[in-house]
């Protein structure tokens, strides 16, 4: 069973050492129920290989910690080695050292300032029906009941508030078929994304300030599929865009803005996922950014903060990782930034 009482660096190491690619959290997700049943201030429950620990101290706030069991697969990256003050190994950055922090905090403050729900779920990182949280929101949405919440994910120890949306459609461009040889019978769709690409040139993205933090939005050509045969002038061609939107708009509001930008062109929406608001205005996220100290800033991407916000629980991201090694061979983990997270966390917990 996984030792909560050990140092959070060295819970990290064990932590990494358990293999959990996403499907494969069995092992992890029954060491922490094991280790979290052992604590009688939590109450334990469990929905496939997500394990959700509360406790029930009465308090008039409830806050949400929760991380992500899985990894992506493994690279020749494990077991976990330390050289220096770094921590190598599948998962470290992203995001098992956020993990073993979240648990030492539910084994060591019995009795939190507000009452805390800890979270650790599966499959965050495959397809979106996959994963933990969707399940639960689905099947159990009073386990995620709460007035804040903390997604522990990689952030390099700076507070992130909220997400972007993002939302992929497809540009169509028609054409008319016609022998190669003979260019001139037919018109060539691919040469007709000319325009299509220049207005993604000529695009100037909005840099909106939402609940006081910056976002960088982006409009993208992300893929061109076209064509026919060697031999022949194709009658389509189709240019996948993605939009990363700012948190003041809808994902109605986003596909609107991608259509007017497209006035004139067939336009599909392939598929969407909404923002979340930083939610940095409410009185226990202010109580969370004092204790963790430093200046927020926006995640510029999409993040599971969005299922909360979805929910009606503002989110940040928090957590020790480097955002930047996230799914890298070579990824690893600040064993100090560890130590800096917990304490941080301590702080907000119990002062």
């Amino acid at each position: 069973m996984l030792d909560l009482t050990q140092d959070v660096r060295d819970l990290t190491a064990a932590i990494v050492d358990i293999e959990s690619v996403s499907g494969g959290e069995k092992a992890l997700a029954d060491e922490v129920e094991r280790a979290l049943a052992a604590l009688p201030h939590l109450k334990v429950t469990r929905s496939g290989e997500t394990v959700v620990a509360r406790t029930e101290q009465g308090h008039s706030e409830r806050v949400l910690i929760a991380g992500h069991l899985d990894t992506v697969p493994v690279a020749g990256n494990l077991p976990s080695r330390v050289e220096g003050d770094l921590l190598y190994g599948c998962g470290t950055s992203d995001m098992k050292a956020g993990v073993a922090v979240a648990l030492r905090l539910a084994a060591t403050v019995p009795a939190p300032n507000r009452d805390v729900t800890y979270v650790f779920y599966d499959c965050e990182e495959v397809e979106a029906e996959r994963n933990g949280l969707t399940r639960i929101a689905r099947d159990h949405a009073g386990w995620l009941a709460a007035d804040f919440a903390v997604l522990m994910e990689p952030t390099d120890g700076v507070i992130e508030g909220g997400c972007q949306g993002t939302l992929r459609a497809e540009v169509t461009v028609t054409g008319k078929r016609a022998h190669s040889a003979r260019s001139w019978f037919g018109v060539n769709a691919i040469h007709g994304i000319e325009p299509v690409l220049a207005r993604l040139n000529a695009y100037e993205p909005r840099r909106p300030v939402v609940d006081g933090l910056e976002y960088h939005e982006g409009l993208n050509a992300v893929g061109v599929r076209g064509g026919v045969a060697g031999n022949v002038i194709p009658d389509l061609c189709v240019v996948s865009v993605n939009y990363r939107f700012a948190p003041d708009q809808s994902i109605e509001e986003a596909e609107e803005h991608v259509r007017e930008v497209f006035d004139g062109f067939a336009v599909s929406l392939v598929d969407a996922a909404p923002a979340a608001r930083p939610g940095l205005t409410h009185p226990v996220a202010a109580a969370f950014t004092a204790a963790v100290g430093g200046t927020p800033r926006a995640k510029l991407g999409w993040t599971d903060v969005a299922r909360f916000s979805a929910l009606g629980v503002p989110a940040v991201n928090y957590g020790p990782g480097d955002p930047n090694l996230a799914h890298q061979q070579g990824e690893y983990v600040s064993l100090p930034k560890i130590v800096d997270s917990e304490r941080a966390m301590l702080d907000w917990l119990t002062i």
